[in-house]
């Protein structure tokens, strides 16, 4: 699920959503992908004003396009990038600050605490690659807390979540917002990899991202990086509660914050993973504030209870 705060920094996103035709679009994409084309012809308009359109949609993140072999030339498919969205009208950190029971905690994602990772790889901040690619030995270079974009083949990385739950408290959910993709060489949009998420060990679920975005600049990518490189994920949420696990409100797993261990004064451990054994070991891409398409780190809300 996308969540989107109600703010000037996002009204690219809500104009895009402001027109008939482009509401129009979403329905039908819906139902199937489409070409131009077919959408044209659906909505009784030229093929030219379509891409218009499908260019805005594009540009917000809002759905993806792949060019295909077809019968008459080369076809450009679209199709969903995203299945919902939530606008927040209230921003929730303030409401979280206000609460002793919620902490929320934006964590950079180069400010990983522990990897083991095989190229592809790499790291970059904003303004600049960090080391080489594809040599993890870059990955415990100092500067690896200053990465908005972290990628790897096979491996993993963990961070740390603080914790400040009371003896007389206990930890009723735990929710991770995050932009991610799998890495494949360059881009590939039919990409799939199974990406683990785990949690003080504990593997919660496991999600088969369906590829690696590229093809058009993420929204906050920087200019100078490369157009035949990956530019953008998915924002995914994963959420493990006192009934299960669960990834954009979809129930993956039985595991819940009962089976994870979580004790008062001790931290919180996140790895994610993409098993090199894995039936679809199609790699990981991370993406910070200043890359991709979403404003933000990696957020996660900690909710107690007594």
């Amino acid at each position: 699920m996308t969540e989107l705060n109600v703010t000037l920094d996002n009204l690219p996103i809500l104009e895009c959503l402001g027109s008939e035709t482009r509401v129009r679009m979403i329905e039908m994409l819906r139902e199937q992908p489409m070409n131009i084309k077919d959408m044209a012809r659906a909505l009784g308009i030229s093929s030219a004003i379509v891409t218009k359109h499908v260019q805005k949609l594009e540009e917000c993140g809002i759905i993806r396009t792949e060019n295909l072999a077809g019968k008459r030339g080369i076809q450009k498919r679209c199709t969903l990038a995203i299945e919902r969205m939530t606008l927040l009208f209230r921003n929730e950190g303030d409401e979280a600050s206000s609460n002793p029971d919620r902490l929320t905690v934006s964590i950079p994602v180069g400010q990983y605490t522990a990897f083991d990772v095989k190229p592809t790889c790499g790291l970059t901040s904003h303004e600049k690659l960090i080391g080489m690619l594809d040599d993890p030995r870059y990955f415990a270079d100092t500067e690896h807390v200053k990465a908005d974009h972290i990628w790897f083949g096979s491996g993993y990385v963990e961070y740390r979540i603080p914790n400040y739950l009371l003896a007389s408290q206990r930890l009723k959910t735990i929710r991770i917002s995050l932009e991610i993709c799998s890495e494949a060489p360059a881009y590939r949009e039919d990409w799939p990899s199974d990406i683990t998420f785990s949690l003080n060990g504990t593997p919660v679920l496991t999600w088969t991202c369906p590829g690696d975005f590229g093809g058009r600049r993420g929204l906050y990518t920087p200019a100078w990086w490369p157009l035949s490189s990956t530019q953008h994920g998915l924002l995914k949420t994963v959420t493990v509660s006192e009934d299960g696990s669960y990834i954009d409100g979809v129930r993956m797993s039985d595991v819940t914050v009962t089976d994870l261990g979580i004790a008062p004064r001790k931290e919180i451990t996140l790895r994610i993973a993409s098993p090199a054994d894995a039936r679809h070991p199609g790699g990981v891409s991370l993406f910070g504030r200043r890359f991709g398409n979403y404003d933000q780190d990696i957020e996660v809300m900690l909710e107690y209870g007594d």
